[in-house]
């Protein structure tokens, strides 16, 4: 099972009147994470057909670095159960990394008619 992980810096653009990162922009990277990981074990086109409960643990703060990692857990025959973390890296000195969100997304491989077709079992994809 290869991991994929994306990094992004949280801009001011992205962020509320708190200053933290907004929900849907995190969800958003969350959702680009499991396409990669779930791209990569397929080499195919995929889709996202359902996302799980995303726990947010953390506010995400202006200017931190967040690491998102996504792996596929779970394989059916069309479909790819990916298993996302988002890790914030503070920018200030002495503070540890800390999980700030966690979430499942299940995504489906497909034709170029969009009709769901099979991906290999765990442990066989790229």
């Amino acid at each position: 099972m290869r991991e994929t992980r994306m990094v992004h810096t949280v801009f001011p653009g992205e962020t509320n009147h708190y200053g933290t990162l907004f929900g849907g922009t995190a969800l958003a990277w969350m959702d680009q994470a499991a396409f990669v990981a779930a791209t990569r074990h397929a080499r195919r086109k995929v889709v996202t057909v359902h996302s799980d409960a995303v726990d947010f643990k953390h506010p995400v703060p202006l200017g931190a670095i967040v690491e998102l990692k996504a792996q596929v857990v779970e394989v059916g025959r069309t479909s790819m159960r990916v298993e996302v973390e988002m890790w914030v890296e503070p920018i200030e000195p002495g503070v540890e990394a800390y999980l700030a969100a966690k979430g499942g997304f299940v995504l489906v491989a497909v034709d170029e008619e969009g009709r769901p077709v099979p991906v290999p079992p765990l442990g066989e994809g790229a």
